[in-house]
């Protein structure tokens, strides 16, 4: 049901003296608030009303009404359903009543609340305006935060005929739209003698209540406002830092992008950082963690400060210098005329305590440029006596921007070491490029939608505390599958990328492939178990007197898990999956994993063994995988000294894939002989030829 008519017009036209007031959605919310507050303060139990737009705004509230709820029985919300807003469950749960309307109501463009007690009523009834878009051609201001900047035109008063008017309106609609409840809104409206001031239409000689106090409303108010107030001036201290701090590494980044200069680039870092701190004395200079003296190159002054550019700097018998090597992190000193660490036995004639003296350094701050552990630079910045009647600690937020800027400075100076070694540079690229290539696959492909899905739970089961136990744990179970996804896209990334980079050890030995395939079998039916989902018929056709296969039984146990879970991805619980193996020629045997579901086209059997493949673009949302598997056994058959393919007659044809594995030779005595690793295995560390275990014990790992 959808009533086209405004509460606000017709409240208007019912008491046509009445002249609307223009609000933001702001101040809305503090006279809500406030309104609200006043209920849950009071001692009687008044009539409450609320008009929500949209479900999801009551949502946000919900929790403020459960406590209006145990104040006053006479609680009445209204709102466009979005999920579950139905009277049944909110009257058994919370013990209010209810009302959804049509979202094509007009009561969607609208914002009531309603208190009607018997010393004292207010009402605040207003009809959203739409805002006009700004002219930007005639140069009007783009409002970022459009939310903030929503009008509404309506009626906030304390006079009781007017609320009294207003309510009635309202329960009439509620009535309208809840029928059942006609019985208990004829006597809300007798309680509060809604009815006879229902009847009264343009009097403007009606009496006003003149009991009224809106002293604790206004003081609830003032206070809201305040809160606010006050919370606004400390985002605006954060965001001030904020962008203090990013102006800065801003200026740093820009002068490395233009220039792989270092002179150029620490000259523009100590002065943007001195400027930015407005300290007596900023330092920049290049050391090792050996260097006994530096020289100080790069410095910003401030006003009446003796400079030190050129100057020998002691860094030997400085025990600051000394402290920041060995811990590799910053150094605070606010008090250098009481810090221990400056004095030795109180002798002020020591090096670094007349250094101290001769350049007037009241608190000094040392952050190292470091770079993989090894020490670059340092930044010094200093505060004289001259400057300030006492040390005052460094603060965190000049401190955290210090050490921002050695992070930037630090990156400057090995792009520099970088640019004198063209080899070394060109090899760091294209290993930069490689890892964002590989991110941006990721991103693209497999991680921006489980990500996606486990925000939306967790967003969901945060928003919505009253979400019935049903769908939470619904939530729940989709946010740890996409979770379990992402850990598998991980794992097979990570495997992927040190095969490719030839960082796998191996371990080869005879194993036996029935062995290998028995645990592969357990593997996925305890997999199938744990996730209640039914597996396709599975036949083995592996004899046990097949010959031993030259392999690393943990790798070949991962190479059958992913071909059998792809089969049984792909295959109906009504189809066949089959494996088998036979020996091909004198030197290899042949495994075969075929299934009977969707099959492959012909023309993209090859394509599937590259990474992140996917058959179609709807496979990646109705099949859990991450499109590496294929890639993967591609890569472990390659180094095991076999081959792998695939079949299949094309859609809907099932599909079959290959791989052959060198068998294991035998001496002429019939014992197994120790073949020689292929050029691929020749990476296994010794460690990892004298710790072997058994095919079966690698295979349980999995």
């Amino acid at each position: 049901m959808s009533i086209p008519n405004s509460v606000l017009e017709d409240l208007l036209r019912t008491i046509p003296q009445l002249r609307p007031q223009i609000y933001f959605k702001s101040s809305l919310t503090a006279l809500s608030h406030a309104m609200e507050d006043q209920v849950l303060a009071g001692n009687e139990q008044p009539l409450v009303i609320a008009s929500f737009q949209r479900e999801r705004f009551y949502r946000q509230e919900a929790h403020r009404y459960r406590r209006i709820a145990q104040v006053t029985p006479q609680v009445y919300v209204l709102a466009a359903p979005d999920t579950e807003f139905n009277s049944d469950f909110t009257k058994e749960v919370h013990n209010y009543e209810t009302i959804a309307f049509d979202p094509s109501d007009r009561l969607t463009q609208e914002w009531h609340l309603i208190v009607i007690g018997q010393q004292y009523s207010v009402c605040l009834i207003c009809s959203e305006r739409p805002t006009p878009l700004p002219d930007v051609e005639a140069g009007e201001e783009v409002v970022l935060d459009v939310d903030t900047a929503r009008r509404f035109e309506g009626i906030w008063t304390f006079e009781r005929q007017v609320c009294l008017t207003g309510a009635a309106l309202l329960l009439d609609r509620i009535a309208t739209y809840r029928t059942e409840l006609q019985e208990k809104i004829a006597q809300t409206k007798q309680q509060y003698g809604i009815s006879q001031a229902s009847n009264v239409r343009g009097n403007s000689e009606a009496t006003p209540y003149t009991e009224i106090d809106p002293g604790p409303f206004a003081q609830r108010l003032v206070t809201y406002l305040q809160a606010g107030q006050y919370k606004l001036l400390k985002a605006y201290r954060s965001i001030s830092a904020q962008e203090r701090k990013q102006r800065l590494v801003n200026s740093i980044t820009n002068a490395i992008r233009k220039s792989l200069n270092p002179e150029a680039i620490l000259k523009v870092a100590v002065q943007e950082l001195g400027q930015t701190l407005q300290c007596c004395r900023c330092l920049i200079y290049r050391c090792k963690s050996t260097d006994s003296n530096a020289t100080i190159q790069y410095e910003y002054l401030g006003a009446n400060v003796d400079s030190l550019a050129g100057q020998t700097w002691n860094l030997q018998e400085n025990p600051l210098f000394q402290e920041v090597v060995q811990t590799q992190q910053k150094v605070c000193v606010t008090d250098t005329q009481s810090d221990q660490r400056l004095l030795k036995e109180g002798d002020s004639q020591q090096p670094i305590p007349e250094l101290v003296r001769r350049w007037d350094i009241s608190s000094w701050l040392m952050v190292p440029l470091l770079y993989q552990g090894q020490l670059l630079g340092m930044v010094e910045v200093h505060n004289c006596s001259s400057c300030e009647t006492h040390p005052q600690p460094w603060r965190k937020e000049d401190v955290d921007l210090v050490e921002a800027i050695a992070a930037q400075v630090g990156i400057a100076l090995i792009q520099a070491q970088a640019y004198a070694s063209l080899d070394e540079l060109n090899q760091q690229l294209e290993a930069l490029e490689q890892t964002r290539s590989n991110l941006i696959a990721i991103t693209g492909h497999e991680l921006r939608t489980p990500l996606s899905t486990i925000q939306i739970c967790l967003e969901s089961l945060s928003a919505e505390p009253d979400m019935p136990a049903d769908l939470q744990q619904v939530m729940v179970s989709s946010a740890l599958a996409d979770a379990e996804r992402m850990r598998d896209l991980v794992y097979d990334f990570i495997t992927l990328s040190r095969l490719e980079s030839g960082r796998v050890e191996w371990n080869i030995e005879p194993v036996s492939l029935r062995e290998c395939v028995d645990l592969s079998l357990s593997s996925i039916r305890t997999r199938h178990q744990q996730q209640d989902k039914d597996l396709p018929q599975v036949e083995m056709q592996v004899s046990d007197n097949l010959p031993l296969v030259h392999a690393d039984g943990e790798w070949l146990v991962e190479v059958l898990s992913k071909l059998l879970d792809n089969a049984c991805k792909f295959t109906d619980a009504s189809g066949n999956v089959r494996i088998a193996a036979q020996v091909k020629g004198d030197r290899f045997v042949q495994v075969t994993v075929a299934d009977t579901g969707r099959g492959i086209d012909r023309n993209r059997l090859e394509a599937i063994f590259d990474r992140f493949y996917q058959e179609e673009g709807a496979l990646q949302r109705t099949t859990r995988g991450t499109g590496l598997g294929l890639a993967i056994c591609r890569q472990l058959v390659q180094r095991l000294g076999g081959e792998i393919w695939a079949e299949s007659a094309g859609k809907d044809q099932g599909s079959q894939f290959h791989f052959t594995l060198p068998q294991a030779t035998t001496d002429s005595d019939g014992t197994i002989a120790e073949s020689s690793p292929s050029p691929s295995q020749t990476k296994s560390t010794k460690s990892s030829r004298s710790s072997k275990r058994s095919s079966r014990q690698r295979g349980a790992k999995l």
